[in-house]
C-alpha cells in the first residue's frame, strides 16, 4: 500500500506559534499512522532546535523579519523582501511538485506570507489529487481588523476557490474566529471546529526545581519584556511572595532586556530563576503550581492540557488575539486575566494574583465539553478527507 504524504505549511516570520502547532499535529498524525510521511515547510529560524519523530522532516524557507513599522525585511539575505518572497514561493511550489502530497494543511494564512502560497495552491487544485485544508487557531484578531486584512490579501476568495476544508483549532463555545466575515455558503460549509490541541503530559520528566514554583512564559519572548518585568517587579517589591518563579525567556527575547533581567534575577535568587528556552514546555507545566503567561495559542493549549490554574496578561498590539482569548477564558472560568492597560503593571496586582493561584480553580473545573478534543478530531477529519469525504460532519 503506498505511503500517504502530508505537507504542512507554516510561514513563521517571527515567534514559535505556527511551527509548534504544525509540529504537534504532525506528531499526532504519525502516531495514528506510522507509515505516514509528513513534511513541514516553515520559515521559523529555530526549527533546527526541534526534534521530530520518525516519519516527519522539515524544509526551512529563507527567513524574514517584521520591522517596527509593520513592513518586512529579509532576515539574513541581502535581498529585497520581494526577492526573498519569490524564492520562498518557488521553494514551496518545488516541494509540492516533488513531494506529491495527498493532503496539505496551511496554517493561519490562506494565501501564505505575502501571497507566497498562491502558486502552490493553484497548481495543486489544477492537478486535482491533493486535498487542501486551512487550519485556523481559535482567535485571529478583532473582526473589523481581520476583515480589512483578508480583503487586502484576497484571503476570502482563496478560502472559497482552493480549500476543501477549514479546521478551527478550538471549541465553538469559546470563540468564532470568522465572525464578521462575509463568508459564502460554500465556504461556511467547509468549517469544522476541532477543540483545542492537547499536548503530551510531562509526567516522565523530573522537576527542574525541588520546591513548588510557578512557570512564567511569554511564549517566543519577542514581545514578552512587559510580562517578565511585571513578574520580577512583583518579587522585588514583595520579599514574602511565594512560591518561587521559574521564567522561560523564549528564544526571541531582546538581548539587552535579557541582560538587565538576568542581573535583577540574580539579586532575587533563589526565589526567581530563568532559562532561555525549552523545547518541551509541557514538562515544566506539569510540575508547576500554576502558570503566568501572555496567552498565545500554544501556551494556552499547554495550560489546558496540564490543567493548571493560570494568570494571563495578554498583549493588545499588534493584534487583539491574546486579549480576546484571555477575556473568553476568564468568562468561561478557564483562567484569570490581568489587563495591563487597566492594572497598569502594578507589582502589587501581580503579587496578589500569584498568591491566589493556589486557590484558583484549574481549567478542568469549568467542564467545557470537547475542550481538548482537537487531535482526535483532526485524525477523524484527516481520515475522512483521505477517503474522499470533504464534508465530514461534526461528531
Amino acid at each position: 500500500m503506498p505511503t500517504n504524504r502530508v505537507l504542512l505549511y507554516s510561514h513563521d516570520t517571527f515567534g514559535l506559534g505556527h511551527l509548534r502547532r504544525s509540529s504537534a499535529i504532525a506528531r499526532r498524525l504519525v502516531e495514528h499512522n506510522p507509515d505516514l510521511a509528513v513534511l513541514i515547510v516553515t520559515g521559523s529560524p529555530v526549527v533546527g532546535r526541534f526534534t521530530f519523530p520518525e516519519g516527519v522532516d522539515h524544509i526551512r524557507l529563507p527567513g524574514v523579519t517584521k520591522l517596527p513599522d509593520g513592513n518586512y525585511t529579509a532576515e539574513s539575505l541581502n535581498l529585497s523582501i520581494d526577492d526573498v518572497t519569490e524564492i520562498r514561493s518557488s521553494l514551496l511550489l518545488s516541494a509540492a511538485k516533488s513531494f506529491h502530497p495527498d493532503l496539505v494543511i496551511v496554517d493561519k494564512e490562506p494565501t501564505g506570507f505575502r501571497g507566497e502560497m498562491l502558486p502552490t495552491l493553484a497548481y495543486l487544485r489544477a492537478e486535482g489529487s491533493t486535498r487542501l485544508v486551512l487550519g485556523l487557531r481559535d482567535v485571529l484578531d478583532a473582526p473589523d481588523v481581520l476583515l480589512q486584512e483578508w480583503i487586502r490579501k484576497d484571503a476570502l476568495q482563496a478560502m472559497e476557490d482552493f480549500y476543501d476544508a477549514i479546521w478551527i483549532y478550538g471549541p465553538e463555545a469559546v470563540y468564532n474566529p470568522l465572525q464578521g466575515l462575509p463568508l459564502s455558503a460554500k465556504t461556511a460549509a467547509k468549517v469544522s471546529y476541532t477543540g483545542y490541541l492537547p499536548r503530551p503530559n510531562g509526567t516522565r520528566a523530573a522537576s527542574p526545581i525541588d520546591e513548588p514554583y510557578i512557570l512564567v512564559t511569554p511564549g517566543g519572548g519577542g514581545d514578552g519584556t512587559a510580562l517578565i518585568n511585571w513578574v520580577i517587579s512583583a518579587y522585588e517589591t514583595d520579599p514574602t511572595l511565594a512560591p518561587r518563579a521559574f521564567i522561560v525567556f523564549g528564544p526571541f527575547l531582546d538581548k539587552e532586556a535579557k541582560v538587565a533581567f538576568d542581573e535583577r534575577i540574580l539579586a532575587l535568587a533563589p526565589r526567581v530563576e530563568a532559562i532561555d528556552f525549552h523545547t518541551r514546555m509541557e514538562e515544566l507545566q506539569h510540575h508547576a503550581t500554576g502558570v503566568v503567561a501572555m496567552g498565545g495559542y500554544n501556551t494556552f493549549c499547554e495550560i489546558l492540557s496540564a490543567n493548571k490554574p493560570a494568570i494571563i496578561a495578554p498583549r493588545k498590539r499588534p493584534r487583539m488575539e491574546q486579549y480576546i482569548r484571555a477575556a473568553a477564558a476568564q468568562k468561561l472560568g478557564l483562567a484569570r486575566m490581568l489587563d495591563p492597560d487597566e492594572d497598569g503593571h502594578d507589582p502589587a496586582v501581580m503579587a496578589e494574583a500569584i498568591r491566589g493561584l493556589c486557590h484558583q480553580p484549574p481549567p478542568g473545573a469549568a467542564r467545557l465539553p470537547g475542550l481538548l478534543d482537537g487531535m482526535d478530531r483532526i485524525v477523524t477529519l484527516f481520515t475522512a478527507l483521505l477517503h474522499g469525504d470533504t464534508s465530514c460532519p461534526l461528531a
